[in-house]
């Protein structure tokens, strides 16, 4: 969107494309040497598996993502469901608006359960290990201080963008027991599991601050009915700020 059409013509991916090709093959190496450096971790077996089906769900997320992204130029509004949408509705013959939905389908739903519950089950895992008896070790430094808003505005765009507050928050609970009982123990979080702790405490926070925003957007209730009501940025763009590009 904010790099010219010309360079990145619709018919071929796209910069934020490479990007993501990069993150899929980035991010699974580094969730192994996570995982390595924690003294508690699961089978072996299962970490490849879960590695596996992360890179499975992030790819067709990519793929997914690519051609939705790319539907905006066509006028695509993703503050409307598949069938709502102008530029579907005159779609013809009738049974093309169900291939789009079934790639929404892999897009939204199959594609992020693949992608985020390996990724939050080994951030987990690691968060396991980062207990330590030793109290000058429950410090963080001013890097991981400086470090801390970034990641916890990118667990805010996965949780948004994503649609996966129960998976979050069920971890993020987890981790709060799991801190309580460690602390009967008389072991306190290490340095590393603060990090990780804080930046889920922030990521509600801007999650709350989010919602309360948006609370009386008419549109974007209709398109989030639910108990639930956490809109996805791209639909906010796509309702609000669409005159950008």
């Amino acid at each position: 969107i904010i790099l010219p059409l010309e360079w990145f013509p619709l018919n071929k991916p796209s910069a934020g494309d490479y990007f993501h090709m990069a993150y899929n093959v980035i991010t699974p190496f580094l969730l192994l040497k996570l995982i390595e450096r924690s003294p508690k971790t699961l089978p072996r077996s299962m970490v490849y598996v879960s590695i596996i089906v992360f890179v499975m769900g992030a790819s067709i997320h990519l793929v997914g993502d690519s051609v939705n992204h790319r539907l905006i130029f066509s006028g695509y509004q993703h503050h409307l469901s598949v069938r709502e949408n102008p530029i579907i509705k005159n779609l013809k013959p009738e049974t093309l608006i169900d291939s789009f939905e079934l790639l929404y389908y892999y897009d939204e739903y199959l594609g992020h359960s693949m992608w985020y519950i390996p990724f939050f089950l080994i951030l987990f895992i690691y968060f396991t290990g980062c207990f330590t008896p030793v109290e000058e070790e429950s410090r963080m430094p001013l890097a991981a201080l400086l470090l801390m808003g970034p990641s916890s505005l990118y667990y805010w765009y996965l949780v948004t963008e994503g649609q996966i507050f129960i998976l979050y928050i069920f971890t993020f609970f987890a981790m709060m027991a799991l801190v309580m009982h460690q602390k009967r123990k008389g072991l306190v979080l290490d340095s590393n599991g603060l990090f990780l702790f804080y930046s889920f405490i922030i990521t509600l926070v801007l999650i709350a601050v989010w919602v309360i925003w948006l609370w009386n957007d008419k549109i974007l209730r209709k398109k989030y009915p639910g108990v639930i009501y956490i809109p996805e940025p791209w639909a906010f763009y796509t309702l609000h700020m669409n005159n950008l590009h």
